[in-house]
Parts: C-alpha cells; structure tokens; sequence
C-alpha cells in the first residue's frame, strides 16, 4: 500500500489543493462581511473558473472533428449550457462580492426622522390586496396593520378585497379598516393596487400581502430612508411563520431554513450593496410620488413588483434594502402552491426581457444596471441542472462525452478545483443557508416542473393569467406529487441501468476512454441527489397553523390551586406547559392561564406527559378566544415578539435526518 501511495500522481490535484488552502488558510479567517474580503474570494473562484473555461474551449470543444455526428453536436450543446451557466456565475459573484448591513442606518435616521412633530408626519396608506384568502388567514393581517407603531391618525389601512365579500366589508368595517372594492379584475394584482391609489391619498403606500403580518415597527424603520428623495422603495425581507414543503417533506423543519433564506438573509443584501435592489411585492413601502410619475404599478407583467423597481430605475428612483425582520407571512403551505408561486416569478421575470421597460429596453438603465436585471438566474439554473443529470446517462447509453476526449487526471486537474472553490465559496458566504446536497437536492426536485416554464415562457411569454398562490388551504392530509417523484424515478432507473449494463464487457455502450470512470462517479452522485429529491414528492400532513417556540413565565390556576409553569410553545387555538413537577392533572381538566402581557386563556387540558430525568413535566391546552381578546392575542404572537428562524443549521442532524427520511422512519429531527 504505502508503494502504491509512492507511486500515485498526486500532480493533477495541485490546483484543488491551492483552492482548498485558499479557503482554509485565508478565506475562513477574513471578516465575511467586508467588502475586500469578499472582492478577494469572489475574484479567486472566478479566475478558477476561467481556468476551467479556457481549457474546457481549446482542448475539449474545439478539436472535436466538425463531423455533424451527434457526439459533436452534444459536445458543443453542452459546452453551450456552461456558458450560459458561467455567465449566470459570474453575475453571481460580482454581486457577492459586496454586502450591506442598513441596521445602523435605520436607526440613527429614525431618531432624526421621528424627533419632529407627530403633526410632521408623513401619512401612509396601507394596502393589503386580496382575492380568496379566508378570514383564519386575513385576521392576522389586517388585526396587524392597525397594530401599526404610527400615529393612528396618520396611517389608513385598506383592504383591497377582489373577491368583493360581504363579509369581509363586515368585518373590516368592525376593526377599523377601509374595504375597497372594483367593477372587475382587470390586470389581477397590480390592477388592484392601481385602484387602491385612486381612492388613497398617503404620502406613501406600504404593501403587504394577505398572508403577511407587519411588525409593528415597521413604519418606524423604514420611513426615515425616504430621507434621501432618491429613494422610490424601501423593501424589506419575507420570513413564514409556517415551514414550506421542502421544510417539511425532508422532515427538517427545526434543523433546515426556509428555501427563501439564501435570497432574503444574503443576496438581496449584496445586491443593494450596488444599487441593485428590487422591490419583492409584500413587506415594502413606495413613495406615492414616484408612483405617480411612474403612472401607478405596471401591469406588462404578472411581477409589477419586479417591473416596479425597473419603472422607477428608469426614473432615477432606487430601491433600498432593509434586511430586518419586520414582517412573517404564510410560506406556501403544500407543493400545489409552491410551483404556482415559482412559476408566476419565473414567468414573471422572463417576460422583462421582452418589455419596452425592461431591462434590455428601459431607458434610463446603464449597462451595468440591465445586467443584473437580466433574468438569466430562472434561464439558466433549472437548464443547467437538467443537463447536469443528463450527462452520465447519455454517456453510458450512447458513449457521447460532453467533451472531445481528455484524460481523467485533466478534468481533476481543471474541472475538481471548479466544484471545490464554488462549494467552499458557498459555504463562507452563506455558512448557515446552503449545503451542497440538500440545496442540490431542492434545485433538482424543482426543474422537473419549472424547465417546461422556463421554455413556454421563452417562446411564448404572455398570454398565462395571473394565478394567486393557494393559501390557508393548509396540508391536512398526506399527498403525492406524481408526476415529479415519476421524472425523477425514471432517471434514476435511466442512470443506474446504464452503469450496469456498463459492468457486463458483452453489454457495455462505451469503450476504454477515461471518462467512464468520471461518469461512473458522476452517475453515482446525481442518483444520491435524485433519490433526496424524491422525498419531497411525499407531502406531509401539517397543521395549518404552527405553534411558535416561546419561555413565558405563567401560573396555571386550577380550582383552589395556583401552579407556576413556562409556557413553551403557543398558537392561536393551542400550547404547551411546561412543569418542574408533575402537575397532577388529567385530560378534560379545566384550567386558567395568566401570563404578562397576554389575555388570560381559560383552557382545557388535551394531554399530559410525566416528566423523565432532566425532562420537565409537559402539558398540552387547547383555548377558543374571540373579540379584543384574540386580537391581542394576535398581536402578541405575530408582530415581532417571536420568530420561526433558523440561525444556525446543525449538519449531523440534518445528516441523520435525512437517512432516516430515506431508509428509516419519518419524523422531525433537530432539537426539540
């Protein structure tokens, strides 16, 4: 062994070494948050990347014979692809390589903004657009909004209802809020909000989706920005006070973030490090000026929010980045909803590159602005993915390689430090929101649906009507996305067939090249990826509304005895108690909750479990309230006291956790 060892050539991983030296040594002991830091390692991975590019076209592509065979076809249709996902790449890291923290500056200008006068303030309209949302999801919002840390006097809030429900005037008119209705539905969305403007008149206009509840700071934090006249919107991120289908189909809801996590908590940060920022639609306000000489929200697109930000860019309007939580709103609550909300942004995004506005039109735009508005991110990663798993099964079925042949100790020496430096990359930018497998994992699941969007769009971008993402539907019962785990099941089959009939020397489809090595390692890795992609198919069944994690000191009052305990988790309807002994009560017991600064619950214990070792004993109460007493209830649990984030992710769960999903029992992992 120790002459095998002797004997290797250890040369072709020189580079990869380097890449990983660069990281281990440098990288991970710079501050992430500065900008050279990032420059530094940005500019790194990119010069590797080159590297790999420029020996992928001279010595791979190019001396392929121009045979018109479809090895050369294939050879210069993939190569094509990595161009595209280059470019995609390198847009990426350019705008990684900066990230902006506006924290310190919300707060010195809401002291300066908010020492004037209250009669000096700005009024604000408070749109919240609607169409099918039920009263279980609407309450929230709206009980929200006039919870607002604002002069009551100085802010409206508007429920712009195009479903035109009574009940919902009703209700509206019990709590305070303005209901507005329109003839029809003309230009979905954005049309509503239009009409919203016609019959309002704030200096600004703060929107919020039905699903999304405002903290009550929200105003507090984002007004002062306006400030500078420059500015046309302030956008701030969408965090979910439920987990999303990814979360809960890989049965990683305690250890795994919300797939928008990577977007909100780090992109969107780098991008208005540039200017670059763009309005998301929900958890923003607009100056109503700017959308005045923008002539409203545009409505070419089924994304004005989108289109929003490049309207006002066209007229010297920014769009400012305020990464707080001020806001949790409803993830999409079941698969349904997931792809209908994935689709309309990617459809949404494709069609600006055909408008007189967009980014490859719009007048105003600088080169550098059109760029990064380009929707290449929704071209590219669903078409690069789908090739990445295409690849090793077309090879081992037809003995096409996507280059012109090559030895194995070249592509570890170009293509290996390529892999390595973007993974180590992700991992220093974004430490706790991206592992290679399950961010695999989630990208694959999802190109199976989203690649025949991405083509329709291409080809023919208008024409879909605008479809509202499902919400307060819940996911009560177990479901199963056929069509997906079916796509997946079959390149699995595809891909694991081809590497056996490979192994039969009577059977095997290529010849002795060194590729095959490559393609069997390569195989082996898209079916790992494939089959956790798979565990996402299998919905499974949630409660609507979950529970939100809480330690509030309470005393539980029962007949003629009082007992202290922590409450630990509570909702809407339901919580947890937790006791340093056993309470001695039963199921059916009627008991009353006091806690500071909540309405005191009168309950009815559901379960009881013993304390064990250094576990407290747990009680389980259900509660109805309704009237003042669930509004503050709701205003207590969902406008900034508690949160469902995940700050850190813990790998060895996420590891055990996922193994158990596959070949063992179900279940949620992490710490309880």
């Amino acid at each position: 062994m120790v002459q095998y060892l002797l004997e290797l050539d250890l040369a072709p991983l020189a580079p990869t070494c380097l890449v990983g030296a660069f990281f281990y040594i440098f990288a991970t002991n710079w501050p992430r948050q500065k900008t050279w830091a990032r420059s530094i390692a940005c500019a790194f991975v990119l010069a590797v990347a080159v590297r790999y590019l420029l020996w992928r076209f001279f010595h791979t592509v190019l001396p392929h014979p121009a045979d018109g065979s479809f090895a050369f076809i294939w050879t210069w249709a993939v190569f094509c692809v990595e161009l595209g996902a280059f470019a995609d790449i390198l847009l990426f890291l350019v705008v990684m390589s900066r990230s902006v923290d506006r924290s310190a500056e919300a707060s010195r200008l809401e002291q300066a903004f908010f020492a004037r006068p209250e009669s000096e303030l700005p009024t604000v309209d408070v749109f919240i657009p609607t169409y099918n949302e039920p009263l279980d999801v609407l309450e929230r919002t709206i009980v929200g909004a006039l919870a607002l840390d604002y002069p009551r006097d100085k802010f409206k809030v508007y429920v712009l209802d195009d479903k035109r429900r009574d009940w919902l005037k009703t209700y509206c008119e019990e709590k305070g809020a303005i209901h507005v209705t329109r003839p029809d539905n003309s230009h979905a969305k954005a049309g509503n909000m239009n009409n919203g403007l016609k019959v309002s008149t704030g200096d600004f206009v703060a929107i919020f989706d039905a699903d999304f509840v405002p903290y009550r700071n929200f105003l507090r934090r984002t007004l002062p920005f306006f400030t500078d006249p420059t500015i046309g919107i302030v956008q701030t991120p969408q965090h979910f006070f439920n987990k999303d289908p990814v979360q809960s189909n890989l049965s990683l809801e305690k250890v795994w973030p919300d797939e928008q996590r990577l977007f909100f908590d780090e992109m969107a940060a780098s991008r208005d490090a540039w200017d670059v920022s763009f309005c998301c639609g929900s958890c923003s306000i607009a100056r109503r000026a700017a959308l005045d000489v923008i002539g409203g929200f545009p409505h070419d697109s089924i994304t004005e929010d989108l289109l929003t930000t490049l309207a006002m860019l066209n007229k010297g309007y920014k769009t400012r980045y305020l990464n707080e939580r001020l806001s949790m709103g409803l993830a999409a609550e079941n698969l349904k909803g997931y792809f209908v909300q994935r689709g309309r942004w990617c459809r949404g995004g494709i069609q600006t590159i055909y408008l007189h506005n967009g980014p490859l039109r719009g007048p105003g735009l600088n080169l550098f602005q059109r760029a990064m508005f380009l929707p290449l991110s929704w071209l590219m990663q669903y078409t690069t993915r789908f090739v990445i798993l295409v690849v090793p099964a077309v090879y081992l079925w037809t003995g096409a390689a996507p280059l012109y042949f090559t030895g194995s100790q070249d592509i570890v020496f170009y293509q290996l430090p390529v892999l390595t430096a973007y993974f180590l990359l992700m991992g220093w930018l974004t430490p706790t929101r991206y592992l290679p497998l399950v961010s695999s994992a989630v990208g694959t699941f999802a190109t199976f649906r989203m690649l025949p969007v991405v083509i329709s769009s291409v080809i023919k971008p208008f024409g879909v009507p605008f479809r509202v993402t499902p919400k307060g539907s819940g996911n009560e019962e177990n479901a199963f996305d056929a069509y997906t785990f079916f796509s997946i099941a079959f390149w699995i089959a595809v891909t694991a067939l081809g590497l056996v009939i490979n192994i039969v020397p009577e059977w095997s489809r290529i010849g002795e090249g060194e590729f095959s090595l490559v393609s069997a390692y390569w195989a082996a890795l898209n079916i790992l990826v494939l089959l956790v992609a798979a565990l996402i198919c299998f919905e499974k069944s949630r409660p609507l509304l979950d529970s939100f994690a809480t330690d509030e000191p309470a005393r539980i009052v029962v007949a003629d005895r009082t007992l202290d305990a922590r409450i630990v988790s509570l909702s809407l309807d339901r919580g947890v108690a937790s006791f340093p002994t056993d309470p001695g009560l039963r199921p059916g017991d009627r008991i009353r909750i006091e806690m500071e600064h909540f309405p005191h619950l009168d309950a009815t214990v559901e379960d009881v479990t013993p304390g064990r070792r250094r576990k407290p004993a747990c009680l389980r109460f259900s509660y109805a309230l309704a009237g003042e007493r669930r509004d503050a209830m709701i205003v207590r649990l969902y406008t900034g006291q508690y949160s469902q984030d995940i700050d850190d992710i813990d790998k060895s769960a996420i590891a055990h956790g996922l193994w158990h999903r596959l070949f063992g029992r179900g279940g949620t992992y992490g710490p309880a």
